[in-house]
């Protein structure tokens, strides 16, 4: 005997829902509007069903919805970025729906539905305990960096990334390299990109072109960079 558990996200604007999954690949095998909304998805054998929220029930602006475990995580986030892309004309990293960055070593990354559902794809095998970052062996504001770096690409949690960067650059900016800072103000844009946030892009942008650094230092970030986009 073989159970299996489906997971049931909210439908929403279900047009605009069902127009991003159709994007990312799946196809839709099931579709209602009557007597009540709903819908199903499947794509490599994983099937995703939607249903209105229940009646006075606040839903929230966004909320984990489902995991789905993939053999080749970044075979995968190479795949819908490609084809968001082709959708939409750009890879949307910011508001709803997006696709969180992804950089070589991660193991899962989050797509973001039009209604707010957020789908976690996750390696298979990956770690039990995933390291959390903050080395040991790394000190001041390079262990802030270690420590960010977990919360944002493997967490997915980019609120405490940024307050932990914020806070970091308080307490040892003064003492860090020029290239350590750099790669703080560098992540602090990227996740008012990902925020959404213009005033603070701005300001983070203002403090990383502000930075002197070698010819090899802007390279390596700007490497860096474009991870987040490939």
């Amino acid at each position: 005997m073989t159970d299996t558990a489906v997971p049931l996200l909210w439908s929403g604007d279900l047009p605009s829902t069902l127009e991003f999954y159709r994007a990312l690949g799946y196809t839709v095998v099931h579709e209602q509007t009557r007597p009540y909304v709903y819908a199903a998805i499947e794509k490599y054998g994983c099937a995703l069903h939607f249903a209105p929220a229940p009646p006075g029930v606040e839903q929230p602006v966004e909320h984990a919805g489902a995991l789905v475990m993939v053999d080749d995580v970044a075979a995968r986030h190479a795949e819908y970025t490609a084809a968001l892309r082709a959708h939409y004309g750009k890879i949307p990293s910011k508001g709803r729906p997006r696709i969180t960055r992804f950089r070589p070593g991660q193991s899962r990354f989050s797509l973001v539905d039009p209604v707010g559902n957020t789908v976690l794809v996750i390696q298979r095998d990956e770690p039990m305990e995933l390291e959390y970052g903050g080395s040991r062996e790394l000190e001041g504001l390079a262990r802030v960096l270690d420590n960010a770096r977990i919360l944002r690409d493997f967490k997915n949690d980019d609120r405490a990334a940024t307050r932990a960067l914020e806070v970091g650059l308080r307490r040892f900016g003064a003492a860090a390299t020029a290239f350590e800072r750099a790669r703080a103000y560098a992540a602090l844009a990227e996740l008012a990109v990902a925020g959404a946030d213009t005033d603070r892009l701005a300001h983070w942008q203002s403090e990383l072109d502000s930075v002197e650094l070698t010819t090899e230092e802007r390279t390596a970030l700007a490497a860096q960079a474009r991870t987040t986009t490939d």
